[in-house]
């Protein structure tokens, strides 16, 4: 009992430092998963070891979920997929990224076939190997995606302190050269951590960051700059960075101006849907900005669809790390097949 207490604590104890050293960490989530299948484990010990009726049943509840889940989760999470994709593509449009559930629940349901069907039975033993290595490959994926979801889920618990000397908004486009919904969510939030603040103390100075796109007839920022000061921000609170096309940039070009008016000496947040939260926390790390985010709410129909674009989002930015990794499960599988057809 007590290797599995202190297999636990120390865990959580890792995860803890990590998490409030820098909670845009992905890492952050695996510890998590560690932590939570560590306790898990324990508690399960405890219950069979205490021969108590009750304790067991409680023990077993969580094993009988994750089958549960594995046995038809992903029948109900495609069914889930293709039902999105229709509304989404009905709210939004008909535009490729929009399509994303629905190529996802392709992919589930094709996962679904394959493990019906089991290919491996029709393949030699020495093919079996490399079948194998596909299977990790799956495996390593999956276990990638539940940690980006862990680490994306603890990241929303975030909660910035009153004591903010900027606030960046980030851009996210113009319609008709006017602020959408979505953007204007993200200013409303920080409208409203801005006020909050200057209940308590000094009010913080808001960057609005966003370039001119070559379908916009005026910066991004300049919009963004309006809307708030329409919405009664004073506009001596207000700064327009419209250099930036995407979200690192709208993190170095802020970091820049703010460096400009502090120095080093300041504190910064940014908003953006929360969505996005995690994936602009990484940029702002790239960056070299000590910024942690807040998020706005997004409609819960658009939630599926744009977390599947962070996922990848996310994985292209560590692109090298994982070719490495799939490149060495790949290798070793294709070097073992090959030893045995040559030597066995």
């Amino acid at each position: 009992m007590f290797i599995f207490l202190g297999i636990t604590i120390t865990l959580l104890v890792i995860f803890l430092w990590f998490y409030l050293t820098d909670p845009r960490r992905i890492i952050n989530g695996f510890l998590f998963n560690l932590f939570f299948c560590s306790l898990g484990i324990l508690c399960m010990y405890l219950a069979f070891s205490s021969n108590n009726q009750y304790l067991m049943i409680v023990a077993v509840i969580p094993i009988l979920i994750i089958f549960l889940m594995f046995s038809f989760g992903l029948f109900v999470l495609m069914i889930g997929m293709f039902l999105n994709a229709r509304i989404l593509t009905r709210k939004e449009g008909r535009r490729f990224s929009n399509y994303l559930t629905f190529i996802f629940g392709i992919c589930l349901l094709l996962l679904i076939i394959i493990s019906i069907i089991d290919p491996s039975r029709f393949l030699s033993d020495k093919l079996q190997l490399l079948y194998t290595g596909m299977v990790f490959i799956v495996l390593y994926l999956f276990v990638n995606l539940s940690n980006f979801l862990m680490a994306y889920f603890l990241y929303q618990f975030n909660r910035p302190k009153y004591n903010q000397d900027f606030i960046i908004v980030l851009g996210s486009g113009l319609i008709n050269n006017k602020v959408p919904p979505l953007l204007a969510s993200r200013i409303n939030r920080a409208i409203d951590f801005y006020w909050k603040q200057a209940t308590v103390s000094s009010p913080p100075t808001i960057i609005f960051s966003g370039g001119q796109g070559s379908d916009e007839n005026l910066p991004e920022a300049e919009a963004m700059q309006m809307y708030a000061i329409e919405k009664g921000i004073p506009m001596q609170h207000t700064i327009k960075e419209d250099r930036s096309v995407n979200t690192y940039q709208n993190m170095l070009f802020s970091k820049q101006i703010m460096d400009s008016l502090k120095g080093d000496k300041y504190k910064s947040i940014f908003t953006t849907n929360n969505f996005h939260l995690f994936r602009a926390g990484l940029y702002a790390k790239q960056a070299g900005l000590m910024s942690q985010g807040i998020g706005s709410k997004t409609a819960f129909y658009y939630w599926p669809n744009a977390m599947i674009r962070e996922y990848i989002a996310v994985v292209v930015m560590s692109r090298k790390r994982h070719s490495i990794v799939v490149g060495i499960i790949l290798g070793l599988s294709i070097i073992m097949t090959v030893i045995g057809y040559l030597f066995f």
